[in-house]
């Protein structure tokens, strides 16, 4: 166990709010590059991916992975994301050292689910004892703030 202290769900959000204006950007540069390749292959200039189609499940899908990618490669390299270093907080493994790749990936996959279920995962920090999410349990990692500087 860390002896730092752990995230409150306000500062939580914060982050998580924050590194959303990150993933948007890069969702829309992938939309761009759907759209192009979409036109490329014989659709028209104006015609828009259809609904629910192949191209349109591929293209959530690539968000989705890139969203995890940006996660998973910032939360290994130092711990946290660019929200997180704006709040002051770190991922790390339940026994404070550096979490592993596949607990990471877990932490992403359930934070996601937590998020599609209107942020359940998140609000169980409010009845923990510990202040741990509902993805901080089951990836085994937590989120603790970081230190100040001195």
């Amino acid at each position: 166990p860390t002896d730092t202290p752990r995230a409150h769900l306000p500062r939580r959000l914060a982050a998580l709010f924050y590194d959303l204006w990150i993933c948007l950007a890069l969702w829309l540069l992938l939309s761009a590059l759907f759209t192009l390749a979409w036109t490329l292959s014989g659709h028209g200039a104006r015609q828009n991916i259809a609904p629910f189609s192949a191209w349109q499940w591929a293209l959530w899908a690539c968000c989705w992975l890139t969203a995890g990618l940006y996660a998973v490669a910032s939360w290994h390299r130092g711990g946290q994301t660019l929200g997180m270093r704006a709040w002051k907080l770190q991922v790390v493994a339940a026994d404070g050292g550096p979490a592993s790749r596949a607990a990471l990936w877990r932490r992403y996959a359930a934070g996601t689910v937590s998020v599609l279920a209107g942020g359940l995962g998140f609000w169980w920090a409010l009845v923990d004892r510990q202040r741990l999410t509902l993805h901080d349990r089951l990836s085994g990692t937590r989120l603790r703030q970081v230190p100040a500087a001195r």
